[in-house]
């Protein structure tokens, strides 16, 4: 039986490109650049990759990327994109619990939930940053984001599901800085929070690229930083650092508040 989160990218990359929170590209691959000291030379894999704009954009700017996602339907879009940009980009169909490499990359990136924290276990998302934490040669980083679990805890879980209602739909990663020509494809009901697990659940209800809706449950996973550093610390990341993650605005000045629908998250694998 198909999850919840490969049945929405089956046929989703053209919708998926429109959404806002698609829309801080150049940012984010700045921040990534900035991370590895702008040294071309290394080896970047590209974890949930979906329609490849952050690896087609960072291949633009010269660097070695491998894209993996689960879902075809994302790659198909990733691949047509690329070869239409005139890049030749390694897209492969892996699922990131059990990644094939091994110490193959000096840096492995993981953004916009590209698959962490959207498995249905927490011992699920653990073996995506095991996975991860295996690409990667010593000294490799990690860079990935996920959700902030101080969020909803500070504004009260009632507060933030009512305020997920009245927007009409779930929090997306932008941290409310929607680009003001986009609107969320996206549409959600039936929020609820679980105090005991720190997961999300919704019914979403989205059109495909082929004009048909689908309406499917969400299960979202919510972290607080010290259950991410510690989590990293188990599979022997140092130099863990978490901050605010802000759409198309990354950087180590934006410290981690309330405020910040997700955090964005570096470390490094000891040498």
């Amino acid at each position: 039986m198909k999850q919840w989160y490969e049945k929405l990218f089956e046929n989703y990359g053209e919708k998926y490109d429109q959404e806002p929170f698609t829309q801080g590209t150049m940012g984010e691959c700045d921040f990534i650049e900035n991370e590895i000291g702008r040294n071309r030379d290394l080896k970047i894999l590209d974890i949930g990759c979906g329609t490849g704009r952050h690896a087609i954009e960072l291949t633009r700017r010269g660097y070695s990327v491998t894209g993996v996602d689960l879902s075809e339907g994302q790659l198909q879009r990733a691949r047509k994109k690329a070869a239409n940009a005139g890049l030749d980009i390694p897209f492969q169909r892996q699922d990131a619990r059990s990644l094939p490499f091994r110490q193959e990359f000096d840096v492995a990136v993981m953004l916009c939930e590209g698959g962490f924290p959207l498995m249905e276990t927490d011992e699920m998302n653990y073996q995506i940053l095991k996975s991860a934490a295996a690409a990667l040669r010593p000294s490799g980083r990690l860079i990935f984001t996920t959700l902030n679990g101080l969020f909803p805890l500070f504004h009260s879980v009632k507060d933030f599901l009512n305020s997920n209602q009245e927007a009409g739909g779930g929090s997306d990663p932008d941290n409310g800085e929607e680009n003001s020509e986009s609107k969320n494809i996206a549409s959600y009901s039936d929020f609820s929070f679980d105090l005991m697990t720190f997961r999300e659940i919704s019914t979403i209800e989205i059109e495909d690229d082929s004009g048909n809706i689908n309406r499917m449950v969400t299960s979202e996973r919510y972290y607080v930083p010290s259950e991410i550093t510690w989590l990293l610390k188990s599979l022997g990341f140092t130099e863990i650092a978490i901050f605010g993650a802000r759409l198309g605005e990354f950087s180590r000045q934006h410290t981690l508040t309330t405020e910040d629908y997700e955090m964005l998250v570096t470390a490094v694998r000891p040498a």
